[in-house]
């Protein structure tokens, strides 16, 4: 189906099996995709292709210069905001300690904040080409990668894939834009990545609530594509592959949902207790729902992240992801959008707020694919544009209707 223009409305709410009927086959994986990693050749990367592309930002910039909407008014809510500032100053440490919740928080909100401001001046330079925006990135970037060594506490790894998601998308693109960033300091940051974050991004977190692992796979594939690695490539799309699963609900999986791969939690009780005592399970429910919406969303943003960013590398993971996504956001958005919470979910109440979840999987299965998804763009015309959080930034002006 071809693209859907954003004013086009669906008014009719499509649900069970007229869903599915719309849905490829859980099975139905493109060939390259089941493919195993050790017989595909290694094909070069693509770059810029850590969640935005070369074509994607063309396309932006062609709309703003028209004066078009909802970009304009996007990216006019990023340079009016705290990250876009020239007068920003990084702050970085040589141990950032993060515990639960962030406390305590010594260098925690310092390094998500400043790795978010270096993704905001790297989109302001190749949207602008002022290269005040380049300059001031590769200096909050080269302030860190001069500075850090570990993360440390119980939060570590969740703090590594929050921040490992926001330099990976900042260095690719500032990198593969001519924006004057040294050899010299491109290697100091690779060195950095690959010493600092990979080593507590690969393990994954598989006991750990399911959004902690996909925000780590997410940053590890952004990581992979920047520094050229296959073999962390394939360790991404490895662990997606089998978290995605684990995190949402299908019928076809059976009448407990798949368990998360290498956590020890089997059987019913376990499995009742690690979805936050769900034991009615439905279509599009998440490990997390009756956790809160906002760390629901936060899993389902970090599959859909590195989703696109596969899609860029020639990896069709929205494809295989394609009912679970669908499903989860529909799901969502309808409680989100107000409607009536029954008894047998979360007790009967649940706690909203999907916060700038959407906009990616929108995006792909509604604006590219054409698949009704009237709940999720119900909750994208009330909330929209969608500004900057942890690891989510600016996608209402980087992805909708883009290539």
């Amino acid at each position: 189906m071809g693209r859907k223009s954003t004013r086009n409305t669906f008014r009719t709410l499509i649900t069970g099996a007229a869903l599915a009927a719309l849905l490829l086959p859980a099975a139905a994986v493109p060939a390259e995709a089941r493919t195993p990693a050790a017989t595909r050749a290694a094909a070069a990367f693509q770059h810029p292709g850590v969640l935005v592309g070369a074509q994607q930002l063309d396309f932006v910039k062609r709309k703003l210069a028209a004066g078009a909407e909802p970009w304009t008014a996007a990216f006019a809510d990023l340079r009016a905001g705290k990250y876009a500032s020239l007068d920003w100053q990084p702050k970085p440490r040589a141990t950032v300690e993060c515990g639960s919740s962030s406390h305590p928080d010594n260098g925690c909100s310092d390094e998500r904040d400043d790795s978010m401001a270096a993704y905001t001046d790297a989109l302001q330079w190749v949207l602008t080409r002022d290269q005040r925006y380049a300059d001031k990135a590769i200096s909050v970037m080269d302030a860190w990668s001069g500075v850090i060594r570990q993360h440390t506490n119980t939060n570590a790894p969740l703090q590594t894939g929050w921040s490992g998601n926001n330099w990976a998308r900042a260095a690719e693109l500032i990198r593969h834009s001519g924006a004057g960033w040294s050899a010299g300091e491109v290697d100091r940051f690779a060195t950095m990545l690959r010493t600092v974050y990979v080593p507590l991004l690969t393990p994954g977190s598989p006991r750990k609530n399911g959004n902690w692992e996909l925000i780590e796979t997410d940053a590890l594939m952004g990581i992979a594509v920047f520094l050229d690695d296959r073999g962390l490539f394939d360790r991404a799309v490895d662990l997606w592959r089998h978290r995605l699963p684990a995190y949402v609900y299908l019928s076809s999986d059976g009448e407990l949902p798949v368990a998360p791969p290498n956590a020890g939690i089997e059987g019913e009780s376990a499995l009742v207790k690690y979805w936050n005592g769900q034991s009615t399970f439905v279509d599009g429910l998440s490990q997390e729902t009756c956790r809160d919406f906002g760390h629901a969303g936060w899993g389902l943003e970090a599959a859909a992240q590195a989703a696109e960013t596969a899609r860029l590398q020639g990896v069709d993971l929205w494809g295989e992801g394609r009912e679970r996504l669908v499903k989860a956001l529909e799901f969502h958005t309808g409680y989100d959008n107000g409607a009536s919470v029954p008894d047998w979910l979360c007790d009967g109440s649940l706690n909203t707020g999907l916060g700038p979840a959407v906009q990616l999987a929108y995006d792909e299965y509604h604006l590219r694919e054409g698949l009704p998804m009237p709940q999720t763009e119900r909750y994208v015309a009330a909330h929209s544009p969608f500004g900057a959080d942890y690891f989510i930034g600016w996608e209402t002006l980087t992805h909708t209707d883009a290539p």
